[in-house]
């Protein structure tokens, strides 16, 4: 079947209860209307992968706190063979400005995508009903807007990527998918920046990602756990490996049990400062580039660079991966011996998500400096993570990571991705003042706490469904 069907397992919302103190009212609020509202109604997520990248991530929390609300959430995967990720990856590079592939979008690559989709429409239309609401996610569902309208339910396209000065990538992105999700009765974006020309501004809705704070990527970890999980997946030496403990998402123990692929020349050491990169290996998150910055631009002698990515044949949906990673493993290879034992890959397991999710988590919280040296962006959600857990972060002044960083208040912001050089001096300047570090770890914390934690995503859910139900008279 082409649809896959992932598990959707109820979280309490009432384990934000003591975080958010008095705040906590609202979302209390919420969740007793929603019980009234959506009574009865299924609401389905369907995106292109259960695993690896920020919509998966998203969804396997928000979903979680939303069924534990009382609201039947559902989520699905749609199918598709490389041809159809070769195009949608190319949409998703245009929607950024880049060209990707170099490929055509055309009358070909219309026929590969609808046809791809046809097999999931025609399930979807066996199990959804007509009082159901349906969330389509990203260019690779947005051919699935018209069938699933034709069942009586009410269609919503949610867009994380996107563009804050469209080019004519974007706009030839926009072309391709706008025929297909015109007829959604309401559009998502992460920012007002990305919302397309054209559209019925009636229609739109902007709603920021956000992070779980108890999930195994953002929970509280204690210095022998960190260092237990480190040892486990092979970054550093020694750790027991029976403290590599994390808490599962349903509250249940967990425990690191497998390693990462290493690229290096020997372990990370413990005294050394360490700058860090967690992302896929995607030229659009420019690893390259920060290898080299380090290289050319970071001459402090003992600091550590490590760029860490899920392993690529576990990301269906970016057939880009393994050459980005050979490219950047080539370069690696290549540095002078004294420089390249300074230098780390991490090809991390994805078997087991939460795991993964785990593995990301200590390394966060054992570096000194996180880079998010982005040349596009949806929002990325890593700058939020590594801000949850008071790191100072230098990132490029792309998409949503604006939204994020106050530059020189919460973080540092480029504005010039490929100047490496202003790079290499905010490292710099950041790995000789540990009580600048310190200062923006504490204000980035704070910052994720007022505006990007999970609760404030589902208040604003809640708030688009009633407004979009009323709108069509599925309620008073």
């Amino acid at each position: 079947m082409p649809l896959t069907h992932v598990p959707v397992a109820p979280l309490p919302p009432e384990r934000f209860r003591e975080l958010l103190g008095d705040r906590y009212g609202e979302l209390e609020e919420v969740i007793a209307r929603a019980e009234e509202v959506f009574g009865g109604r299924a609401v389905w997520h369907v995106n292109s992968t259960a695993r690896g990248g920020g919509v998966a991530e998203l969804l396997q929390s928000l979903l979680a706190y939303a069924r534990g609300g009382g609201v039947d959430t559902r989520w699905v995967v749609v199918g598709g063979n490389p041809e159809f990720f070769q195009i949608t990856k190319r949409i998703h590079n245009n929607l950024h400005g880049s060209p990707g592939d170099g490929g055509s979008l055309g009358e070909a690559e219309h026929g590969i995508y609808e046809e791809t989709l046809r097999d999931n429409a025609a399930e979807m239309a066996e199990t959804v009903a007509a009082d159901d609401i349906v969330f389509l996610h990203d260019p690779q569902t947005a051919g699935l807007v018209k069938p699933v309208r034709e069942t009586g339910a009410t269609v919503v396209w949610r867009c994380h990527v996107g563009l804050d000065l469209p080019n004519d990538l974007a706009r030839r992105a926009w072309d391709f998918l706008r025929g297909y999700v015109e007829d959604a009765q309401a559009y998502v974006f992460s920012r007002k920046e990305f919302v397309w020309e054209g559209l019925d501004s009636d229609k739109v809705w902007v709603v920021a990602p956000s992070i779980d704070a108890f999930a195994p990527k953002n929970q509280a970890l204690d210095v022998e756990a960190v260092s237990a999980i480190l040892g486990v997946a092979g970054l550093r030496e020694g750790g027991d490996p029976t403290e590599a403990r994390f808490v599962r998402e349903d509250g249940t123990p967990g425990r690191v049990d497998r390693a990462a692929e290493m690229f290096h020349d020997e372990p990370i050491p413990d005294d050394a400062p360490l700058i860090t990169q967690v992302s896929r290996w995607d030229r659009l998150k420019d690893p390259m580039g920060v290898m080299r910055c380090f290289v050319e631009n970071v001459d402090d002698g003992a600091a550590h660079l490590l760029l860490a990515g899920p392993s690529v044949a576990a990301v269906t949906d970016d057939p880009e991966g393994a050459e980005v990673l050979a490219e950047v493993g080539r370069y690696r290879r290549e540095l002078n011996p004294e420089v390249r034992r300074r230098v780390h890959l991490a090809i991390l397991p994805m078997d087991d998500v939460q795991e993964n999710a785990a593995i990301v988590n200590a390394i966060q919280r054992r570096s000194d400096i996180v880079v998010q040296k982005s040349l596009a962006e949806g929002f990325g959600l890593t700058v939020a993570e590594a801000m949850w857990k008071a790191r100072p972060v230098i990132a490029t002044k792309r998409g949503g990571i604006q939204d994020q960083i106050v530059d020189g208040e919460s973080g540092v912001l480029l504005d010039d991705p490929l100047d490496l050089e202003t790079m290499g001096d905010a490292l710099g300047q950041l790995l000789g003042d540990r009580k600048y570090r310190t200062e923006l770890g504490e204000a980035a914390r704070r910052r994720v706490e007022d505006q990007f934690l999970g609760t404030r995503s589902l208040i604003q859910y809640a708030q688009l469904l009633g407004e979009l139900l009323r709108h069509v008279g599925a309620i008073a």
